[in-house]
């Protein structure tokens, strides 16, 4: 795909002040880490450039992190890991706005390395941390979801919230999604009455429903150890979770389906559901940087297809082109053709793998080779 990274030209005049608003490199850099490389490998070329960083994320792992970059306060709570186990988790607050991430407490992330739970891990640690944010004022929460470990329609987020889920025998039923087919009753009349008078913000960059071949089961199950029985058993228990709830309506709803279905439970408790990127640039102030800014550089560790439906340097790259800005794209891997970057307003991008076929190379050494990237980035649009 090297070709079609070096398809661009410039047809501008040299760019006197840089926005860098890019998306973590997975595994390799944190979005923080690419805002740093990038500004370090352009002042190289150009000392006295005026450069900004702004990291951004689309409500999935990073969120917080995005967040506290951009001026919030970096909370810690104990929480519920995704297996019961109690772990560290952060949300961000600023001005009576929390920034909440399901997979601080739920996430991927949370569990031991090569260990997954796709039929009994639990959002319960997501539930603590809403209330949490709460608990310290929190009047508008931004609820990023993604990269979750957890299939269980949110059911331990609302339990944390004080919703009660039970068995026929009057039992709480046991943790994760699997065990919900033994759901017989549920009682919302003890959730946090606090839900009710916070604006709750959804932000997802997937819009799928909760159940069926398109579900949260089906599609994302598998990326969590689900296999295929696995999966039929998950959408069956979360099918019974809607009709106890009687909410075929809100398992319809776009989001529903995110991180294991807490989408479903967060539209449930009167989240309005928003695409991600386009609620983190709002909440970390894109537009007024975006004013300051000549050349806008955005990008995530791989541009391919899946970054055209929601991720953030389409986000990126569709703001700064509506106000009228040129926007370059850095990646580890490049999969678009230069015809398919400019449709989404991409005037051109740079592959790791440009510069470092070897894709191993690219994720252990993915600093210094970005920072040789940003170099020819400035050689071709600030000098």
């Amino acid at each position: 795909m090297a070709d079609a990274a070096r398809s661009g030209t410039r047809t501008t005049p040299s760019a006197q002040r840089v926005l860098v608003a890019a998306d973590k490199f997975k595994g390799s850099l944190t979005a923080v880490e690419v805002a740093e490389r990038v500004i370090a490998g352009l002042r190289r070329v150009r000392p006295d450039l005026r450069a900004e960083a702004l990291p951004v994320a689309d409500g999935g792992d990073g969120t917080v992190a995005a967040a506290v970059a951009a001026g919030f306060e970096r909370h810690e709570v104990r929480v519920s890991g995704p297996l019961g186990d109690e772990v560290t988790a952060a949300y961000a607050l600023r001005d009576g706005t929390a920034v909440v991430e399901m997979a601080e407490a739920s996430g991927l992330q949370r569990l031991p390395e090569g260990v997954f739970a796709p039929l009994t891990a639990s959002t319960y640690g997501s539930g603590e941390l809403l209330r949490a944010a709460l608990d310290a004022g929190a009047r508008s929460i931004v609820f990023g979801v993604g990269g979750s470990a957890t299939t269980d329609g949110g059911a331990g987020m609302l339990a944390a919230l004080g919703a009660r889920f039970l068995t026929a025998s009057g039992e709480p039923v046991r943790p994760g999604g699997a065990a919900l087919a033994e759901l017989a009753t549920a009682d919302l009349s003890g959730l946090d009455p606090r839900l009710r008078s916070v604006e709750f913000v959804l932000a997802s960059d997937v819009d799928n429903p909760l159940t069926g071949p398109k579900g949260a089961a089906a599609v994302y199950g598998p990326q969590k150890g689900a296999s295929p029985e696995d999966v039929e058993r998950l959408d069956a228990a979360l099918a019974h979770l809607v009709k106890v709830l009687d909410a075929s309506a809100l398992a319809a709803s776009p989001g529903a389906g995110a991180a294991g279905g807490i989408g479903f439970a967060a539209l449930l408790v009167g989240a309005r559901f928003r695409p991600g990127i386009e609620v983190m640039l709002d909440v970390l102030g894109f537009a007024s940087a975006l004013e300051r800014a000549d050349l806008v550089i955005t990008g995530e560790g791989s541009l391919d297809e899946q970054t055209l439906h929601g991720k953030a340097p389409a986000g990126v790259a569709a703001a700064a082109r509506a106000a009228g800005k040129d926007v370059v794209a850095v990646c580890g891997r490049l999969a678009l053709a230069p015809e398919v970057l400019g449709r989404a307003g991409i005037r051109r991008a740079y592959a790791l793998t440009d510069l470092e076929p070897d894709a191993a190379v690219c994720i252990a050494e993915a600093g210094p080779i970005l920072e040789r990237t940003a170099e020819r980035i400035a050689r071709d649009y600030l000098t």
